[in-house]
């Protein structure tokens, strides 16, 4: 099955390039954009909360609590959300968490999500949390 599978996905990327040449793009041309996180700005605070806090929704979540949530959701998906844990980390600090808070929240996720999920987490929350101490300095 795992053969069947690698087979059909050689094929369609064999498909796509073929696509690609027959309408003049040179996949080597193409620019190398980097990690999503690299270059997606954080929003402000008083942005986040007006989108995801109390401003639409009084009686609801602040937006450092949902963007909380959130991280605990991407850690949960694991390696495919590398990027996405990053920006939420970098939003989260910036909605007023604290470095422990992240860091808990993660650690939290090594009962659902397991301690490889938990441990890529905490090396990419790391990276964002010194990041961000050092913008303070």
């Amino acid at each position: 099955m795992t053969e069947d599978f690698q087979k059909l996905m050689a094929q369609m990327m064999a498909q796509g390039a073929e696509m690609a040449k027959a309408a003049g793009v040179d996949p080597k041309a193409m620019p190398d954009f980097g990690s999503m996180a690299d270059w997606m700005p954080t929003m402000p605070p008083e942005m986040m909360e007006m989108f995801m806090g109390k401003t639409m929704n009084p009686e609801g979540l602040d937006a450092k609590t949902r963007l909380l949530c959130t991280l605990s959701g991407f850690v949960a998906q694991g390696a495919v959300a590398e990027d996405q844990i990053r920006v939420t980390v970098r939003h989260a600090l910036a909605a007023g968490a604290t470095p422990q808070e992240v860091i808990e929240v993660i650690a939290q996720m090594a009962a659902l999500a397991g301690v490889p999920a938990m441990t890529k987490a905490m090396e990419l929350a790391r990276v964002e949390i010194d990041k961000t101490e050092e913008s303070k300095a």
